[in-house]
């Protein structure tokens, strides 16, 4: 080997700071991209609420009342046989497939009719992803009685 020839490549050091920066970098981008994912459930839960809230709006239309709350929105898939029983119950129910939505955390929606807030038809909500009342940002429950906010 020549004295003067140099030998190319990476220190042990380099290579660390290299592993070191490319962690925290995507740590960064890790933690901005689930909080988008959360939002997005979000998002979607308020949608499936509305939709739902239409399907309620067309079962009131052909049987005049909303389902109970002890009916639940599981009148949505099978005719209710208790009272009030629906007049006009279509073949195969209000929902396709046959089956009720889970919200995105994989929990039931809830109903309630008359509703607390909406004493005038129902109150339709998700408790959010801890799945519990209350809470705060992507915690915070999802219903159909006020606009609310994500946190972040």
């Amino acid at each position: 080997m020549d004295r003067h020839e140099t030998r190319s490549g990476f220190t042990l050091i380099e290579i660390m700071a290299v592993v070191l920066i490319i962690g925290l970098l995507s740590t960064i981008v890790g933690a901005a991209i689930f909080q988008q994912v959360d939002k997005g459930r979000v998002t979607a839960a308020r949608a499936q609420i509305n939709s739902l809230e239409g399907v309620l709006e067309l079962y009131r239309m052909d049987n005049a009342h909303f389902p109970t709350s002890e009916q639940g929105l599981e009148a949505l898939v099978s005719a209710a046989t208790s009272e009030p029983v629906p007049r006009n119950f279509p073949a195969g129910g209000y929902l396709k497939g046959g089956r009720l939505p889970v919200d995105p955390w994989g929990d039931p929606y809830h109903y309630e009719s008359p509703g607390q807030n909406n004493p005038d038809s129902f109150d339709l909500w998700s408790y959010g992803s801890d799945g519990s009342p209350g809470g705060k940002g992507v915690d915070l429950d999802i219903g159909n009685w006020a606009e609310q906010k994500v946190g972040n």
